[in-house]
């Protein structure tokens, strides 16, 4: 989302324009690029509420002002900490993950956060003679009820000094991975995402911002994000089409105004028009803080529309968007939306309006993944937390495994041979089938689904593979 993970900025993001010209929340039309990242941010302050499973906390909530704030400078993170001598792992490695553990999100990232424990217990806790001390960070804040831009640069300036992190397991939204990056690579620190899917975090498209990628590796340190999720130019395109399957002629297109949704909105738009479908609204911005979308909703009734795409996450008000749809244009209309609303807390905020929802996922729910590994892992879950996981969790389980064997396989307690051993994976036999990183971190998996919400939830019985159009 977010995506994976999300990026990954809008009124809810740092005060940067948005990466293409589009509706903005309030009607404008930004068309400026966003200014390269700040890689500063706030000195950790008091915890409001501790969240590590360590005895070391996590940094505390410090909301922005205003949704647009800035993060204010602080000083530059510590330099990377020198590697101990001698090949054989022992003392403390701590890997830290930095996700939204308040608001909206939370019941999705219990479940990574669950998957993380699993695959740590598996291993006892240890590689080689080495504890791994796993710290459970929180990116979110009460007062905005989702990821804070402040937060996450405090979450990796806590992190870059501490010289036993050696992994950052995150970010869950793309807008958060954009702060992070500039701040931990030059410090040698690997990134691994299991949710971020933004594109322009690792290779150009059509669809980045000036300067993309390039513009979070500040002073071309190397490369030290990766990510396990398939990326939005995928998963955009596979939308369009899907759409095209359910039998669409005229579609409108929203997005939430935030990087992720405009983006996957964007890569929908286009495809959808050289499938030759009759896109007769948009893309366009709403406003994630709105208190109705009525005038939304009656704009799209005038258009004739058939069918209607959504780019952009539960936590953006998109239960509130879905009643105003439905109240307006009533059942026949077709609604999908990518995996930022592909999740039990968008049932929750959409209620009855969420019924017939499609939704489109970069992989495939966690029931339905087609490896034993993955089975095994499907059932172990459930029996050991008595319930469904996220579609994410599987990939958190696969991250939390890739760091624990790039530990292994680099042998020494250094971030740069331990970033390097991750880059390094290849032909990784796990829980989401055979894959590997590409150059640019990404994975080598381009599998796509989709699903629809039927009697009240996301019904993994109706999931279906997709496939981009070549």
């Amino acid at each position: 989302m977010r995506g994976a993970l999300l990026a990954r900025l809008s009124s809810l993001s740092l005060a940067t324009s948005l990466f293409v010209a589009a509706c903005a929340g309030g009607g404008a039309q930004p068309t400026s690029a966003p200014a390269a990242p700040a890689t500063t941010a706030p000195a950790p302050t008091k915890p409001a509420a501790p969240a590590a499973a360590s005895p070391a906390a996590s940094p505390a909530a410090s909301p922005a002002a205003s949704p647009a704030a800035k993060p204010a400078a602080s000083p530059s993170p510590a330099a990377s900490p020198s590697p101990v001598a001698g090949a054989q792992l022992a003392g403390t490695i701590r890997i830290v993950s930095s996700l939204p553990r308040t608001g909206t999100p939370k019941g999705q990232t219990d479940t990574i956060v669950n998957a993380f424990k699993m695959a740590l217990q598996e291993h006892n806790g240890r590689v080689g003679g080495a504890t791994i001390d796993y710290v459970d960070m929180d990116d979110a804040t009460a007062a905005r009820g989702s990821w804070d831009p402040a937060q996450e640069a405090s979450n990796a300036n806590k992190a870059a000094p501490d010289q036993d992190v050696m992994v950052y397991l995150g970010t869950f939204n793309s807008g958060a991975a954009k702060i992070a990056i500039p701040i931990l690579c030059p410090q040698n620190l690997v990134m691994i995402s299991p949710a971020n899917t933004y594109p322009g975090l690792t290779k150009s498209t059509q669809y980045n911002a000036p300067n993309e990628p390039d513009t979070y590796y500040p002073g071309g340190c190397k490369r030290n994000y990766t990510r396990v999720a398939a990326t939005d130019d995928i998963q955009g395109a596979v939308g369009a089409v899907w759409a095209q399957q359910l039998g669409a002629t005229k579609i409108y297109v929203l997005h939430d105004s935030d990087l992720y949704g405009q983006g996957i909105a964007e890569v929908f738009n286009a495809t959808a028009k050289k499938l030759n479908l009759n896109v007769v609204g948009g893309p366009e911005g709403t406003d994630p803080a709105a208190s109705d979308y009525r005038a939304v909703a009656q704009k799209i009734r005038s258009s004739g529309a058939d069918f209607v795409y959504y780019g952009g996450i539960t936590d953006h008000n998109a239960g509130k968007l879905w009643q105003d749809l439905r109240s307006t244009l009533g059942n026949d209309v077709k609604l999908m939306g990518p995996d930022g609303i592909n999740e039990a807390a968008f049932v929750d905020a959409a209620g009855a309006a969420a019924e017939g929802t499609y939704g489109t996922f970069p992989g495939v729910p966690a029931s339905k993944l087609t490896s034993q590994k993955g089975q095994d892992w499907y059932r172990n879950y459930k029996s050991q937390f008595q319930g469904e996981p996220d579609p994410y969790a599987a990939y958190g389980y696969e991250a939390m495994n890739v760091a624990l064997a790039a530990i292994e396989k680099a042998g020494v307690k250094d971030r740069a041979k331990i970033r390097d051993a991750v880059f390094a994976t290849k032909d990784y036999d796990g829980v989401l089938g055979k894959w590997s990183f590409t150059d640019t971190g990404d994975t080598t998996l381009t599998g796509m689904s989709g699903r629809q919400v039927k009697n009240g939830k996301w019904d993994d019985e109706t999931t279906v593979t997709l496939q981009a159009p070549q």
